[in-house]
């Protein structure tokens, strides 16, 4: 197992690789220089301030092409030289191994500082969303399969037909209008209560307090599709062999159900659940926008209307990133809930 996960990674390494120059070339497409914006922005400083040594426009194009390492043509060169494994025109690394990840011209500051809060805001509301889903629609698909056909199961299947089918943003739209509308129970958008500063408990609580209505909505939205999931995968692993075999040994049938069927019927589920909560990191932008929260996908569109591009760039590696170790993830669970799948060479 241990050369696998290895000869794994050196795969995910190149397809890090691959994907990391795409989208350096694609973004290198767009009309967009931070050379040239630098230093247009120096030259007319320089000019309001009647400078009496004032640089040719050129010449401060040049210096700050050379800082960046784009002062040739060659995108080989420029892309070895953003990841930072080639110099630049003074010797000096100075890449996303160094730790420089661009800098955003809409907030005025490094992007690792920009993507810092809307990652914590995006991990805050998801952890919770997608823990309360598994909560409820693991024993609920367990229960509609063991109960298949029952007035219980169908009626639930209607409800998953509709949390399955309904868009989200109607969810969203519906729970503003119930619990701020008419009810008034819960505020319909923001992260905290305007001006204050609360500190520890007092402040988890505050934001807690915000995003329960976001959290309701997501939980609900979640409920249709992995209910649905587990119900079909739980079916399957009943009728099995080895079930009516277990069944007439005279197994325990919570023995049979949560021992047997439902560790056959976690296989399929792995990949979905893995998901979840790899998608955490992502945010979700329907339910950004709607609830007024700063998370990772408002911070994505954001960025791409107001052509921010080094933060897009750095969004986006983390998705390619966050993906590939998904993939290694979800092999690896795969091997520690079936033996029978697990990799010795």
């Amino acid at each position: 197992m241990g050369k696998y996960i290895l000869k794994r990674i050196g795969y995910m390494f190149v397809v890090l690789l691959i994907l990391s120059f795409l989208m350096y070339l694609i973004y290198n497409l767009v009309p967009n220089n931070r050379a040239y914006t630098d230093a247009r922005s120096e030259y007319q400083s320089q000019a309001r301030g009647q400078n009496a040594n004032l640089l040719d426009f050129d010449e401060i194009y040049l210096k700050y092409q050379r800082q960046y390492g784009t002062e040739t043509n060659n995108l080989a060169i420029r892309y070895l030289r953003w990841v930072g494994v080639y110099p630049l025109y003074d010797g000096s690394y100075n890449g996303l191994l160094q730790g420089n990840f661009g800098y955003s011209y809409e907030y005025k500051k490094d992007v690792i500082e920009v993507i810092g809060a809307p990652m914590k805001n995006t991990i805050f509301i998801n952890i919770f969303a997608t823990i309360l889903a598994l909560a409820i629609t693991i024993p609920l698909g367990i229960i509609c399969a063991v109960k298949k056909g029952s007035k219980g199961d169908q009626a639930m299947q209607v409800v998953t037909i509709l949390g399955y089918s309904l868009p989200t943003f109607l969810f969203a739209i519906l729970g503003i209008w119930i619990f701020c509308s008419l009810l008034g129970i819960f505020p319909p958008s923001g992260m905290k209560t305007p001006g204050s500063n609360y500190t520890g408990w007092k402040y988890f609580i505050d934001r807690l307090y915000y995003i329960s209505l976001p959290l309701i909505v997501m939980t609900f939205c979640s409920l249709g599709s992995m209910t649905r999931y587990v119900r079909a995968s739980m079916i399957d692993a009943l009728s099995m062999d080895c079930i009516r075999t277990a069944r007439a040994k005279g197994v325990r049938e919570k023995a049979v159900i949560y021992s047997h069927a439902w560790r056959n019927a976690l296989i399929p589920v792995v990949t979905l659940v893995v998901g979840w909560f790899l998608g955490i990191f992502a945010g979700s932008l329907i339910f950004e926008q709607m609830f007024g929260l700063n998370g990772m996908g408002d911070l994505m569109i954001s960025s791409l209307r107001k052509a921010d591009f080094d933060v897009v760039m750095l969004v986006q590696m983390f998705y390619v990133i966050m993906s590939l170790l998904g993939n290694l993830i979800i092999d690896i669970v795969y091997g520690l809930v079936d033996p029978r799948v697990r990799v010795n060479k």
